[in-house]
């Protein structure tokens, strides 16, 4: 099941990427790299404790948060606002192809597509 999820998340992702290309917005190539990082700005909640870090990572991985950014500037006709909501979208599909998922609140590894990097056993 997990990588079923993992490859169906290319679809939004894919379309994300499209839509991003129809905005009224332009930059330089490089701009974008640190722009589709952004969304990773989240994991800082983990500074604090893994319940905020959770609920911020989550917040900023959040596909529907995403689309409803999105939607909000496309009807709002804020580009600014819809690029925001469709670089979370492209940025968690990505993740979620990855096999990063949304966070529980036991630690940053665990996510609800299983446990990411090494698994941790005690003896």
């Amino acid at each position: 099941m997990k990588k079923l999820l993992q490859a169906e998340a290319i679809v939004p992702f894919l379309i994300s990427v499209l839509l991003i290309n129809n905005l009224p917005i332009h930059f330089a190539w490089w701009v974008w790299i640190p722009i589709f990082l952004i969304p990773d700005l989240g994991m800082l909640g983990y500074l604090v404790n893994n319940k905020i870090g959770a609920f911020t990572y989550n917040l900023f991985h959040h596909q529907l948060v995403a689309i409803v950014v999105a939607f909000s500037g496309m009807i709002f006709k804020i580009p600014y606002m819809e690029l925001a909501g469709l670089v979370m979208l492209g940025h968690s599909s990505l993740d979620r192809v990855m096999g990063y998922g949304l966070k529980f609140n036991s630690g940053f590894n665990f996510t609800h597509l299983g446990i990411v990097g090494k698994e941790k056993h005690t003896a």
